[in-house]
């Protein structure tokens, strides 16, 4: 896959980030779950078997986002994380796929007895 954005606002106040893409597609992606998400070593861990579920980021807030060449945005969230860089696929695939990894991500909070909060 090969996507290409053609718009992207910051929606400060929802606490989101709209993204368009070159064939149509346009996504809502909230700040919390770009940021449970987040393709960083310290969220997707450095194997397989490795991730950490991120806990109590129902308010976390995109503070920044910095373009990486031509095929990435570097995010910055309010609680310091910065390290993770969503490539044009990676914002795709999120988007496209949202309401399922979502669904998995609350299934796992509340298998770990975590919470958003």
């Amino acid at each position: 896959m090969k996507f290409s954005p053609t718009d992207i606002t910051l929606h400060q106040k929802s606490k989101s980030l709209e993204i368009t893409f070159d064939d149509g597609a346009r996504f809502n992606l909230p700040a919390e779950y770009l940021r449970v998400h987040s393709p960083s070593a310290e969220v997707r861990g450095h194997g397989v078997g490795q991730a950490v579920l991120q806990v109590g980021k129902r308010d976390v807030a995109i503070v920044g986002l910095e373009p990486v060449g031509q095929y990435a945005l570097k995010i910055i969230f309010d609680d310091g994380h910065d390290s993770g860089l969503f490539d044009w696929d990676t914002l795709y695939l999120l988007g496209k796929n949202q309401a399922e990894l979502w669904a998995d991500y609350l299934a796992q909070l509340q298998a770990n007895g975590e919470s958003r909060d």
